[in-house]
């Protein structure tokens, strides 16, 4: 082995540690955030919630890239493409799952939101004029069994909340659309403040309406609240926003897609042990489709 090669080979194993370390606590931390953020719904409205979460975020990830010594401006030319992915990942998911959330049980929320990959599977193929093959093909029709089994196991609980399902899966599409485009332009930024200024500029129409729509009430607030609050603040739009757009960028599309798989089985059993849910069989075969699907979908080539 020559000198190069043994110092590439330590340098792989380091990365793979990482990033294996990496997707474990994203998976863990994002599946942990959705019986959080039902606690936090019960008490704080979505938009005054989403405010102190992005605002925070946004904070404490240029405070990060300050730091670190980051490049911090947006490169010329690509504002409008920073503004439509920002529009996608921070303001369509996060409305919409949010709304979505307080209409249905968190675990089943989950399910659906992370249905994902499933959608970025045909925009790829259109967009970005990425290979249909058999596997995703698959994943993509078994995905689609899943949500008909969630839809059709428990039609009644559906039909009382419709609304919520639809704002899900529209969450889930905006996600999969931002995803997409993030790919499509590939815009030349370090994660850091890449993830910044998608806060920023998704978050600026939250921040707006937020005092229109919702009645200032935090004094009000319990520390359960504002404890849920700040997880999602720090944890979720710091940490985990930065971890899942650092693994994007740095490992091929279908290793980084796999920390979906497990976000839903961790959202499922964590909304049992802190909310008291008790899912049915619709939800434990939606899942198990679901994550079969999925694995169809994201399956590396050889």
């Amino acid at each position: 082995m020559t000198n190069s090669a043994a110092k590439a080979a330590p340098l792989r194993a380091t990365l793979s540690t990482s990033s294996l370390i990496l997707l474990a606590l994203l998976t863990l931390f994002w599946g942990l955030n959705w019986p959080i953020m039902k606690l936090a719904l019960n008490e704080i409205p979505v938009f005054t919630f989403r405010t102190f979460c992005l605002g925070g975020g946004a904070i404490g990830l240029f405070a990060i890239a300050i730091a670190m010594r980051m490049p911090l401006g947006i490169p010329a030319g690509r504002f409008r493409q920073m503004l439509l992915i920002s529009l996608c990942n921070i303001t369509g998911w996060n409305v919409l799952v949010l709304y979505g959330l307080g209409m249905l049980p968190a675990g089943r929320t989950t399910i659906i939101a992370f249905t994902m990959p499933l959608w970025l599977v045909p925009l790829s193929a259109y967009f970005l004029h990425e290979r249909l093959n058999g596997w995703k093909l698959a994943g993509l029709l078994i995905g689609l069994c899943g949500l008909a089994v969630l839809l059709g196991g428990e039609w009644q609980a559906m039909l009382a909340a419709p609304l919520g399902v639809a704002l899900v899966l529209g969450a889930a599409i905006s996600w999969a659309f931002g995803t997409m485009l993030t790919k499509l332009y590939a815009i030349p930024m370090p994660s850091v403040p890449f993830v910044g200024w998608q806060m920023v500029l998704g978050g600026l129409p939250i921040m707006l309406l937020a005092p229109i729509f919702e009645t200032d009430r935090w004094h009000s607030y319990s520390a359960l609240a504002w404890g849920a609050a700040l997880y999602n603040a720090v944890i979720c739009f710091v940490f985990c926003y930065w971890v899942w757009n650092r693994l994007v960028q740095v490992l091929p599309a279908q290793v980084s897609g796999l920390s979906t798989l497990m976000i839903p089985v961790v959202g499922v059993f964590s909304s049992m042990l802190m909310l008291g849910e008790q899912p049915g069989w619709p939800e434990f075969g939606a899942l198990g489709l679901i994550t079969l699907a999925l694995g169809a979908v994201l399956k590396p080539s050889r």
